[in-house]
């Protein structure tokens, strides 16, 4: 027998009156425990508040824009044996609630013609790709299950990835993965089959307006739930194509996106930042829809890079056609380089660099590793000049610690880091990656070289794991090998300085009674001026310099 129970706001702290802004419910519709029922917002924070019961909701006692406290009546439940009977419900509010209908972007197939709800019984659902815009043929470039994974709702399925941007697509139920339909490579449009999804019955029976439950409000009020209304349904997928409202950069100056946790949790499943998006919501609040929205512009191209956090903004590049000036082609840029690009494009507008230039004295350096060589070869080791080089920036590491520190998070305080981990720059077929070496202190010249040989053959195959790129303190990017004098390379935060190298050459030094030949190598220092200043800089390639010409001075 069903008992009708009254849920009450719970307590919430000392405060009074505080806005109902989203209701996650409505009549009809089956929750379990701590399903979300309401989120509140105070002037300080939202929270949602989550069902005591699971049962039926019976009645909503609240509406959007009313002010609640401890102990105001939110809804009425009915809970027991017969609190999943729709039709009582029904029956109890006096309203019309038909059938809902099934879960979006998925393809029902029962292994019974006719599945009693609640019964448990098994059924099969094709999961398919879901609306993302305009878009044919993106490719698959992740598969993130396998046959027999159980899965939740909204948990990430596959990769997919346009000319502009890659996304994560979320299952839109619970179940267990029975099979996969796509492979890596494969091109797919919206409502191509992803893979196949079992799931039980009672689940899609008694529970299916919780598949999102930020969707929830609009359901409520939705066309959907009036019968045989034409005009009504007309209406609602006009608004589901309702064009998503991006922030300009003007209105992003000191503002906080707000959000609910469901929706925060979304955005990051999907990489949507928040920051760039005006909600469409009660105060401007970010739903599910415009998440959703924003993830598709992101596909198409034209979702505004991130605006820098202070008054002045840069203008926008103007588009050019350059095939009404000859003849092009075009060609996509590596995955590399489209993760790489953003990255220094933030590092180059939030850090004010300056460069030092400075030359060092290789000939006796150069003269002992070529002696060095023939037996670095017979344990297969190329010796390069590199491992020396890193050696040598440990030293002034030690000797000048704000170059081995990063700025804290508010800016405020220097962070030095006690281990010495050097990121190298690596040249690769699909762009420049710095696959970071770890305690370098600790390691000889030769076992470095044989470590930078397996790093920088496992960056040109494109098997680096994300821990070879985390955790450096100071980058060397080296072009002795290709050529030049001089160069800028861009700091790589969190870091605070990076040290270029060029092509060593010959040049005439007077050694105080004549010029002799000797072998200068150009060093091309960048830093960052808020922690590091010229004189320092100075210092750091001097010291550097020093410990190159006369490598014995390590031992010291």
């Amino acid at each position: 027998m069903a008992i009708e129970k009254s849920v009450l706001v719970p307590d919430i702290g000392d405060f009074d009156g505080v806005e109902v802004i989203e209701i996650l419910v409505s009549a009809g519709d089956s929750i379990a425990v701590e399903d979300s029922l309401v989120t509140l917002e105070s002037d300080k924070a939202s929270i949602e508040i989550p069902s005591p019961y699971a049962g039926v909701v019976r009645e909503v006692a609240v509406r959007i824009g009313d002010k609640v406290s401890e102990g105001t009546l939110l809804l009425h439940m009915l809970v027991g044996d017969s609190a999943g009977d729709k039709k009582a419900v029904v029956e109890r509010s006096g309203q019309l609630i038909p059938d809902v209908p099934t879960v979006p972007d998925v393809e029902e197939k029962s292994d019974s013609d006719t599945p009693a709800p609640g019964s448990g019984d098994s059924v099969e659902q094709i999961v398919l790709v879901p609306d993302i815009g305009s878009f044919e043929g993106v490719e698959v470039i992740e598969i993130l299950v396998a046959e027999g994974d159980s899965v939740a709702a909204e948990d990430s399925l596959v990769t997919l990835e346009s000319d502009k941007a890659s996304i994560e697509i979320p299952s839109p139920l619970s179940g267990e993965v029975a099979g996969i339909v796509v492979k890596v490579g494969d091109r797919v449009s919206k409502g191509d089959p992803l893979l196949k999804l079992k799931t039980q019955a009672e689940l899609q029976s008694a529970k299916p307006a919780q598949a999102h439950p930020d969707e929830a409000p609009a359901a409520a009020n939705s066309p959907a739930r009036v019968a045989g209304s034409d005009s009504g349904r007309q209406a609602g997928e006009k608004e589901s194509r309702q064009p998503p409202v991006l922030a300009r950069p003007s209105d992003l100056t000191g503002r906080i996106p707000h959000a609910s946790p469901s929706v925060r949790r979304f955005a990051r499943e999907l990489g949507a930042d928040l920051a760039q998006i005006i909600g469409t919501g009660p105060k401007q609040r970010i739903t599910r829809d415009d998440i959703q929205n924003y993830i598709k512009l992101a596909l198409r191209g034209v979702v505004p890079d991130a605006p820098s956090a202070g008054p002045m903004q840069l203008p926008a590049l103007p588009e050019i056609d350059f095939a009404k000036f000859g003849e092009i082609e075009e060609r996509p840029l590596s995955r590399i380089k489209k993760l790489s690009g953003g990255h220094l494009s933030a590092c180059w507008l939030n850090i004010p660099h300056v460069t030092q230039h400075d030359e060092a004295d290789i000939t006796s350096l150069e003269a002992f590793r070529n002696e060095q060589k023939s037996a670095a070869a017979r344990q297969d080791i190329r010796l390069t000049f590199l491992p020396f080089l890193m050696k040598a920036c440990v030293g002034v590491l030690r000797e000048l610690p704000e170059f081995n520190s990063s700025l804290s998070a508010d800016r405020g305080s220097l962070i030095y880091k006690k281990y010495f981990n050097i990121g190298v720059a690596v040249d690769t077929p699909g762009g420049l990656v710095v696959p970071v070496v770890r305690n370098v202190d600790k390691k000889g010249v030769l076992e470095l070289a044989a470590e930078l040989m397996a790093i920088s053959q496992r960056a040109r195959d494109g098997k680096l794991s994300p821990s070879d790129l985390q955790g450096g303190c100071f980058s060397i990017s080296s072009l002795g090998g290709i050529g030049g004098t001089a160069f800028t390379p861009i700091v790589n935060a969190p870091e605070v300085a990076i040290l270029g190298v060029s092509k060593s050459a010959f040049k005439p030094v007077w050694n105080g009674k004549e010029f002799e030949p000797r072998l200068m190598l150009p060093l091309s220092l960048s830093y960052d001026h808020r922690v590091i200043d010229g004189a320092m800089a100075a210092r750091f390639t001097s010291t550097l310099s020093g410990l190159l010409s006369d490598i014995r001075r390590l031992l010291l």
